[in-house]
């Protein structure tokens, strides 16, 4: 593999942990289709997730199987098949919500196709000749998993902290999924970048590939929200509305656009690490009193 140009930030060493996939049990029998209260619009702007991840994450560990024999660094390779296992575990849980949104009168297979050809298709491997062009597209989708995991990172350091969704009355299973989904997110936030770093870390490479990420996943969430709004069968004549993500950032069940914006210098930083962003402490904290991890590690659990 190329190393053009690497760029060696330095990370907080304090925040390197050894990762590991937790099992989970989640319960959606009870979860209703606008599990924030009274809210529709920022209840399938997130609800979008359970579209993206699953694809999106069988994606990453697609690409990330190919990538394990170039790994140099031993520390880095554990922590990569670490995250593998991760992510793998994160597809499955939010495929597993799929069948309760459709039992409530929401089905999403339409839209999900189209996720699957995004990843399978336009992203997945291509007739290329061995050598330095399938080299070059192993690249691009190394530096694309890096931006895109900047921007699950940030999810997961917000909805770790999201109070608003507490004091709304949101579903506490939802929750939990999310929060033990954003956790993982912010125990294994340096891992991407790490990876495109040690196998190439061009500046250029990360610039453009985060633009793609950056424009792909607008595209991909406003008409994923658009699909819920639009095909949910409470809602008359549903709509998805600039004004109302404005009102969620607002209220604090949404992330603001002034964090999402912040967000963009922080990553095309030449000083850029992830583990200068989250904690890792409080994502360990989290993840040791999850009711779902923890209903799973106990005796007779998934």
């Amino acid at each position: 593999m190329s190393n053009t140009a690497p760029l060696r930030p330095q990370p907080v060493a304090s925040q390197h942990t050894p990762l590991k996939a937790r099992n989970v049990a989640f319960d959606w029998a009870d979860t209703p289709l606008h599990w924030i209260p009274g809210d529709p619009s920022s209840t399938h702007t997130i609800n979008v997730l359970h579209l993206l991840l699953p694809a999106g994450e069988r994606w990453f560990v697609h690409v990330y199987k190919q990538v394990l024999p170039y790994i140099r660094d031993e520390r880095l390779r554990a922590d990569v098949i670490g995250f593998i296992g991760q992510e793998a575990m994160h597809s499955q849980a939010h495929d597993d919500v799929l069948p309760r949104l459709k039992a409530l009168g929401l089905d999403p297979t339409p839209y999900t196709a189209q996720v699957d050809w995004f990843f399978e298709k336009l992203l997945g491997d291509r007739t290329l000749p061995p050598g330095r062009a399938r080299q070059w597209w192993l690249m691009e989708r190394v530096a694309l998993i890096a931006a895109i995991e900047h921007y699950t990172a940030f999810l997961g350091n917000w909805v770790l902290n999201a109070e608003a969704l507490d004091a709304k009355g949101a579903d506490p299973t939802m929750l939990d999924l999310l929060r033990w989904h954003g956790a993982e997110e912010v125990e294994h936030r340096s891992v991407a970048f790490d990876l495109f770093v040690h196998l190439d870390g061009g500046y250029r490479r990360r610039v453009r590939t985060w633009a793609a990420a950056f424009s792909a996943l607008m595209f991909l969430w406003q008409r994923g929200t658009r699909f819920f709004m639009e095909n949910d069968p409470t809602l008359i004549d549903g709509r998805a509305a600039v004004k109302d993500f404005l009102r969620g950032g607002r209220q604090g069940v949404l992330p603001t656009t002034g964090a999402m914006l912040r967000s963009i210098p922080q990553y095309l930083s030449r000083a850029y690490h992830p583990s200068q962003h989250g904690s890792t402490e409080q994502a360990i904290a989290y993840l040791d009193r999850s009711p779902a991890a923890t209903a799973a590690a106990a005796p007779g659990g998934a």
